[in-house]
């Protein structure tokens, strides 16, 4: 089953459209759920009180909004609606069990969306154990080229299965981007290196990292830029419809060691970003 967070605004619609095309290929059922920020509403008020009539009809209208997307959009899609009050971070959370995927998006007018940039999708990107899928709602791509950042630890081979799995179902290349820089002794005159020998080395990493897609695979570009990995995956997400980041997030530090590469990402990234836990 597949996730999708909704709140009614453009980039929840946006999510809520990536996450019926991805059912759809993926030929697995969607859920589209609502949560009811309650964080406000209950101040003063005792543990358990009922929330207004007017909040809940708002959000059934969502998802009613919601349903009626993705029956447009991808008809045969099995699709369920759920309204959920509460903290909408511990919420989604709880709800992902053993989901393939949890989609939300980037920007919205209330709700978890407004923050996703902030504690919410950090928190989310951190902890749950699927992928996380955040989708901007402005962005148009001008490919289906789904774009991997890897490095030389194993800790990045999921994200690598996830993309390569994303780029065989839409029949795109994969761009498998791995970005490396210089050490800052490596600028003294008196130290020489070799920069064809270090792309070599670098590219290498590659290879070893793609072994983790075994013989049935999509076609794969190597890209191998001397530059900051967010700057490298973020140029490369101007041309793709998806990228894929690692997180090395463990328990309760999770969502602080998203620090560098998967929060810089996220911020700046043109395309759907989906991060995936080690």
């Amino acid at each position: 089953m597949i996730i999708v967070g909704a709140d009614g605004s453009v980039a929840s619609r946006a999510a809520v459209e990536w996450a019926a095309g991805d059912a759809a290929r993926r030929r697995l059922p969607l859920r589209v759920v609502h949560v009811a920020d309650t964080s406000w509403y209950q101040v003063g008020k005792p543990p358990g009180a009922d929330l207004p009539d007017l909040l809940l009809r708002a959000g059934r209208q969502v998802l009613d909004e919601a349903e009626a997307l993705i029956r447009e959009r991808q008809p045969a899609v099995e699709v369920t609606t759920r309204q959920v009050a509460g903290r909408p971070a511990e919420v989604l959370a709880e709800q992902v069990g053993d989901a393939a995927a949890l989609v939300v998006g980037s920007r919205g007018l209330g709700g978890f969306a407004g923050a996703l940039l902030g504690s919410v999708s950090m928190h989310l990107a951190g902890h749950v154990r699927c992928p996380v899928v955040v989708v901007r709602g402005a962005h148009l791509p001008a490919s289906e080229e789904v774009v991997v950042g890897v490095d030389d630890s194993p800790e990045c081979e999921p994200a690598l299965a996830y993309a390569g799995e994303q780029a065989l179902l839409r029949g795109a290349t994969l761009r498998v981007v791995h970005a490396w820089q210089l050490p800052v002794h490596a600028y003294a005159p008196d130290i020489p290196y070799d920069l064809d020998d270090i792309r070599a080395l670098q590219s290498q990493v590659i290879r070893d990292r793609l072994k983790v897609l075994g013989p049935d695979h999509p076609r794969v570009v190597e890209d191998v830029p001397c530059a900051h990995p967010v700057d490298a995956l973020t140029a490369a997400s101007e041309r793709a419809g998806l990228l894929v980041v690692g997180s090395h997030g463990r328990g309760a530090l999770g969502s602080a060691l998203l620090g560098s590469v998967s929060r810089g990402v996220l911020h700046h990234a043109r395309c759907p970003v989906a991060v995936v836990r080690a």
